[in-house]
């Protein structure tokens, strides 16, 4: 026996019925959008998740009549009347069922409500907090519900794609190992024994790789995975993704997996055909061209290293900067020359805030000569080599950073999206090609010094720390001595971007136990330390493991960018705000004392407030 597909205290969805159903008596059910009370007659808009009817109520129907001229909105209510066409003249093109009405015969009220905190629409502007606060009456916002329902139907695609290609879903454990020196885990203690914990999983990665020695050979997960870390608008201490590892497979086959699945997805729910193979962009190139190493593609403005321009410069900042091994990376900005001087300076104020010292500029003027305060400065070779070097044309800016290679670097590269954020540059031409720009970055270090990370607690007495994690590949060329070239070492990894934003990271992972453990040495974990760290997973490679690989893509962000929005909390059901807060359940809450007692735990005192 099947359930009726609108549950069976009625007989179609509200935003079902169309002329084809004129003449018909249904019953629907749902909240009261909107009321309008003429005293002989009463119109409610009634809303259900397929959509909006006009109900009417009228004097040939006394006992709906009044019942309509007591309801109000966010009321819960079942009517029952004919569909018939709206007169000439009263159609709403703005609505799916803007052809018909409904005549109510009866209406009976299920359940009354509050007056709303704030208005079930769109474009009402709510403090997020207020939003949170009461997210199920925000859910009910037509944006939020087709923000759940692409969501729905990207994992339904990314299921589909996944069973095609001989994965199988296999759930791995939340309560876990905490990691190494526990940096950023979510911890819960045991009360069968106390002084332990658990942890709840940054990431499925060993229980995966374990999969492939256990002959799984293709495995695919759904995952939640916690992680307690600094919040942004692309980051939650809980999230979803897509965890996946395959054995006897390579970067191709990744790559290839990876580009069906997306293709799949863009074509269902936005019938957008996404060109393939998506493009390779070696870490280096990414971060030499464009300052990052999540390029956003929609726009051209490519950074200019100007050291060899400059190798023998007698601008002053530039040859101090030059001298002690840092770069001088420039940027033209087309059609830029029309920025003001108190905009030029703006601009300035904004790199030293990212911790710049200053920020130059010049504008190329109608016959080809730089006008900057710097120019008096400049060699006619060097005003050429800039030029040449920026492709900058007349009417164009050009900002030069300069500092440390990376930093120099990683500066312009903000700068080069702020601009052209600001001027309107990306996705110019509107054809769906600009707007989704999906690449691979490949051969990152494998490596990071740990004064460049971003997670200092995870730098080790070695003073590197891995750019991907501790089980990735060392690229070919330098298995055999990885430990003696750390700075130029490159890893088997990838990452997925898409405008800018990184969607997935994944690599072929380390499949020899003694290799395993050279790395964990180089970062400083002694063996006894592996083991007692990661011995599970040594002996489990002790007994025979597949060349495997495998890659994570984030569902959150991932429907963030479909559904054009600027955070991942407007695609996630019940989301936490930036301090990881829950408004609408006051998590997170102190523990009772006596369940802390319990599990060996004790209450630390509130810091004094200053």
């Amino acid at each position: 026996m099947s359930i009726t597909p609108f549950g069976a205290m009625r007989t179609h969805g509200a935003g079902t019925l169309r002329a084809e159903h004129a003449g018909e008596t249904v019953t629907v059910a749902g909240w009261v959008d909107t009321r309008r009370d003429h005293g002989g007659v009463a119109f409610l808009d009634l809303r259900d998740r397929s959509g909006i009817l006009q109900v009417v109520a009228d004097p040939e129907s006394s006992d709906a009549l009044e019942a309509a001229h007591r309801v109000r909105t966010e009321w819960v209510v079942k009517v029952t009347g004919t569909v018939r066409a709206r007169p000439d003249g009263m159609r709403n093109d703005r609505l799916d069922t803007g052809d018909v009405e409904l005549a109510a015969t009866s209406i009976e009220v299920l359940s009354e409500a509050q007056t709303p905190p704030f208005p079930v629409e769109d474009d009402v502007e709510v403090a997020e907090e207020r939003r949170l606060f009461h997210r199920y009456v925000d859910l009910r916002r037509p944006k939020m519900l087709r923000n759940l329902e692409v969501r729905a139907q990207v994992v339904s695609i990314i299921r589909r794609v996944m069973e095609r290609n001989g994965f199988i879903d296999v759930e791995t454990p939340q309560l876990t190992r905490p990691t190494p020196e526990g940096a950023r885990d979510f911890l819960v203690p045991s009360r069968l024994q106390p002084g332990s914990t658990y942890a709840l999983p940054q990431s499925p990665q060993l229980f995966k790789q374990l999969l492939m020695v256990s002959g799984i050979e293709r495995y695919f997960q759904i995952a939640r995975c916690f992680r307690d870390e600094n919040l942004r608008a692309d980051r939650q201490p809980e999230f979803t993704q897509l965890d996946l590892e395959m054995s006897f497979g390579d970067e191709e086959d990744i790559y290839s997996l990876m580009e069906e699945m997306f293709v799949e997805i863009f074509d269902e729910v936005l019938g957008v055909d996404l060109p393939t193979p998506f493009p390779r962009i070696r870490f280096e190139d990414a971060m030499r061209r464009y300052g990052s190493d999540k390029p956003d593609l929609r726009f051209e403005m490519e950074l200019a290293d100007l050291a060899e321009v400059f190798a023998a410069t007698e601008v002053g900042v530039f040859k101090g900067v030059l001298d002690s091994g840092g770069s001088v990376v420039a940027l033209a900005l087309p059609k830029g020359g029309d920025l003001t001087r108190r905009e030029f300076d703006e601009w300035t104020e904004w790199a030293k805030r990212r911790g710049a010292k200053g920020l130059a500029w010049g504008v190329v003027e109608d016959d080809g000569s730089l006008r900057s305060p710097l120019s008096k400065f400049m060699s006619e070779d060097e005003l050429a080599g800039v030029l040449r070097e920026t492709g900058a044309e007349p009417g164009d800016a050009v900002f030069f950073g300069a500092g440390p290679r990376s930093f120099a670097r990683q500066l312009m590269g903000a700068l080069r999206v702020a601009l052209a954020e600001e001027r309107g540059l990306i996705g110019e031409g509107g054809t769906e090609h600009d707007r989704w720009e999906f690449c691979w970055v490949v051969e990152p270090p494998m490596f990071d010094a740990a004064s460049e990370s971003d997670d200092p607690t995870a730098a080790t007495s070695a003073g590197w720390v891995p750019n991907h994690h501790p089980f990735t590949s060392p690229a070919p060329e330098f298995l055999d001595d990885f430990e003696q070239r750390p700075e130029v070492a490159t890893a088997r990894a990838y990452d997925i971007v898409l405008n800018g934003t990184e969607l997935a990271s994944g690599s072929v992972r380390i499949h020899d136990a003694e290799l395993q453990r050279r790395v964990f040495r180089f970062l400083g974990i002694s063996d006894e330390a592996a083991e007692e760290k990661f011995g599970f997973l040594l002996r489990g490679f002790s007994h025979g493991v597949p060349p495997h690989a495998g890659i994570a893509p984030g569902i959150d962000r991932t429907v963030m960018l479909i559904c054009g929005e600027k955070s991942i909390r407007e695609v996630i059901a019940f989301p936490k705000t930036q301090t990881g807060a829950d408004p609408m359940t006051d998590a997170p809450a102190p523990y009772d004392p006596d369940a802390l007692k319990e599990l060996g735990l004790r209450e630390l005192p509130k810091p004094k407030a200053d």
